[in-house]
């Protein structure tokens, strides 16, 4: 399957819409035909057609297209430590990660795909890399500042959090400092309900996944992976 098929329907968001009025058992239970059919085949297809095209971009992106324990999140939530008891998400996570990642997964380049009525949106590169990571990656900026400014000119535009001050051992006059700061390298496309439910959904995530490999190469090369 390719362009023009048909992934995600209307029905998709209108189950998450209804699971949010109705975060409970007795409600998911009665509707476990419905999430199978317009939430969790669709995805499943959607990693498997997904995760062929990615190859293409680069063969270290895998996606796994299983139902549970793969590329799509779980429904259920953590509510150990939450204060909300809500027992289902009311959204779906897809991530297509680097074949040399080690747990966890986020601190090597990858594609997180949010599908969430409002929300969705596809994300590329590292989010809160340990301090280890960090640094390579810092320090790849000031070795190699024209390749960051490869990154720079692919007209991504940077996401996440900051430090308020230069990161320590970095020249704060450094002409990339507001990079050096970061604490997260993250990218993001998004995409409105009704790009997620037309039948060229997928072309145009993949298209947006294109647009993001600058970031991602960058990354990877900076911890010595390759793309």
């Amino acid at each position: 399957m390719g362009e023009g098929t048909e992934y995600f329907t209307p029905e998709f968001f209108a189950f998450f819409r209804g699971l949010s009025k109705n975060n409970r058992k007795e409600w998911f239970d009665a509707n476990k035909a419905q999430f199978q059919a317009v939430v969790l085949e669709p995805s499943v297809r959607f990693v498997r057609d997904a995760g062929d095209r990615l190859k293409k971009i680069s063969p270290h992106i895998v996606g796994d297209a299983r139902a549970f324990g793969g590329s799509i999140s779980r429904i259920y939530r953590d509510v150990r430590f939450s204060p909300d008891k809500s027992p289902y998400k009311t959204h779906i996570g897809i991530h297509f990660w680097h074949d040399k990642a080690g747990p966890p997964e986020h601190m090597t380049p990858g594609y997180f795909l949010h599908l969430e009525s409002g929300e969705s949106g596809v994300h590329s590169g590292v989010w809160h890399p340990e301090p280890r990571i960090l640094k390579k990656i810092r320090d790849r900026i000031v070795d190699e500042p024209d390749a960051w400014k490869t990154v720079l000119r692919s007209k991504i535009e940077l996401e996440g959090e900051s430090l308020k001050r230069p990161p320590p051992g970095f020249d704060p006059n450094h002409p990339h400092i507001q990079d050096l700061r970061r604490k997260d390298f993250i990218a993001a496309r998004r995409f409105r309900d009704t790009e997620v439910t037309s039948p060229g959904f997928l072309e145009n995530f993949v298209k947006a996944c294109e647009s993001m490999v600058p970031l991602n190469r960058f990354l990877a090369q900076s911890m010595g992976l390759p793309w």
